[in-house]
């Protein structure tokens, strides 16, 4: 029945495959947020000895350290041996890491797991938005991969409105059942009309474009065949920095997917006990992230529904304002809260909903935004090049970042944290206002001569 299925739907039944594997990635991004306390509970705790607030903090966010290696294996493999391999290799470590940290009965096991997870998810994260944005057709594009960032969030509160009611090992055997049906699923999706074209296999190429729908590309795709094998047979990373419009995609791409993983979400998603236990909330830390990413959901809609009509720029812009005016407004809370908290003791409420406003505005630009520009802007015989290295400095910036700010949390206090995150967001503002083209509606060989101006 699959194999049968052809044009859009095709196009979006291999996507639906692959977003099992996003929402898996969100579910182990925020995994920390309920698992940290059963963690710190000898009842719960699968560990047979106390974690250091240390421990806790490196088993939140070893998985940035995992996730670096991944996309340059995959981003050589990708053009070697195909997109589709390179998801199934990366489905496959997600059952291996999900499998070993359900398992864990010590801090390394907790470690390795981690960097598995975060192997994985390197892997699968910058596979997901070439492998889409290389089968989709242009008036469906950002829509699909728009998409990435809600499952991502879906599988944040898919954590949350579980975890705290399974145990260690139940929360965690949830995300290695994703894994395994990842897996299943990436064995029938199709081989990405690219690789084929970097091959120089014409007639894999039209077959393909068919089956898609897409045969109005064929003519346009393989009058550049020449370009892009010519270009796939040079075994170095020279013209991701020599050729004009490469060089400028990489420049955005990679500031903006570093300013988004120094934003202030994960800081909230791996430390959200502490920050409400600072703030005096009288919510459960579990009912508040509840709340919160339910919530969050709103804004992924959103941003579903406008991404084609407003198009990514509009988008990000008020994305950020909001965030950077949220973490402002979050800061000053805990400000007046350690001056004197008596000046906050009728609006304990206020973290939770400045929280909830934030998740809303993350999700409907920056959270998702910079996914669709790395899987736009670069050419095609250079997109896992690209998408690697953007990916990987990005999240080597954010694993340090994010350590940090949880390890100073409750040192320096909750708001020169937020003040910092504040002038990230403003930051993305700006850069999203003076250098970010307009992609919607715009075919990929459209992005590049835009960006060779």
């Amino acid at each position: 029945m699959f194999i049968r299925i052809t044009g859009v739907k095709k196009q979006v039944l291999v996507s639906l495959c692959l977003y099992v594997g996003q929402i898996a990635i969100g579910y182990y991004a925020a995994w920390t947020g309920t698992i940290t306390p059963k963690l710190q509970d000898p009842e719960q705790s699968p560990i047979p000895y106390n974690l250091t607030e240390t421990d806790l903090s490196l088993v939140a966010t070893i998985v940035y350290i995992g996730a670096i290696p991944g996309p340059y294996l995959s981003g050589w493999l990708s053009n070697t041996v195909g997109r589709k391999p390179c998801l199934i290799a990366g489905a496959a470590l997600g059952v291996i890491g999900s499998c070993i940290l359900s398992l864990a009965t010590n801090l390394a096991m907790l470690y390795c797991g981690r960097l598995l997870l975060g192997f994985n998810g390197g892997v699968l994260a910058v596979m997901s938005i070439v492998y889409i944005g290389e089968i989709a057709s242009t008036n469906i594009r950002g829509i699909l991969l728009i998409v990435i960032g809600i499952c991502q969030t879906i599988g944040t509160i898919l954590l949350f409105l579980i975890g705290p009611f399974l145990s260690y090992s139940g929360t965690t055997f949830c995300g290695f059942a994703m894994y395994v049906c990842v897996a299943l699923g990436a064995l029938f999706i199709p081989e990405s009309p690219i690789y084929y074209i970097l091959k120089g296999d014409d007639e894999k190429v039209k077959e393909v474009l068919h089956d898609l729908g897409r045969s109005e590309d064929i003519d346009k795709l393989l009058s550049v065949k020449k370009e892009y094998v010519q270009t796939s047979s040079m075994k170095d990373w020279s013209e991701l920095f020599t050729i004009r419009s490469n060089r400028k995609a990489f420049f955005i791409a990679f500031v903006l997917s570093s300013l988004q993983n120094s934003s202030g979400f994960l800081v909230v998603l791996y430390f959200c006990a502490s920050i409400f236990k600072m703030a005096g909330s009288s919510l459960s830390t579990d009912l508040s992230m509840i709340i919160i990413v339910s919530f969050q959901l709103i804004g992924s809609v959103l941003s579903s529904m406008f991404v084609e009509r407003v198009g990514r720029r509009i988008m990000l812009l008020i994305s950020t304002f909001l965030c950077s005016l949220s973490m402002f407004l979050l800061g000053l809370y805990f400000y007046l809260n350690s001056v004197d908290p008596s000046l906050v003791e009728k609006v304990k409420w206020f973290p939770l909903l400045i929280l909830v406003v934030y998740f809303i505005a993350y999700d409907f630009g920056f959270g998702v935004v910079p996914n669709v520009i790395v899987g736009e802007m670069f050419t095609s015989n250079v997109r896992s090049k690209g998408s690697t290295l953007t990916m990987t400095l990005a999240w080597l910036w954010g694993f340090f970042v994010t350590t940090g700010c949880g390890i100073l949390l409750e040192i320096v206090g909750g708001h020169v944290i937020f003040w910092f995150f504040t002038c990230v967001c403003a930051g993305a503002f700006l850069f999203a206002f003076f250098f970010l083209i307009e992609t919607k509606g715009k075919s990929l060989l459209e992005i590049q001569e835009l960006l060779n101006k």
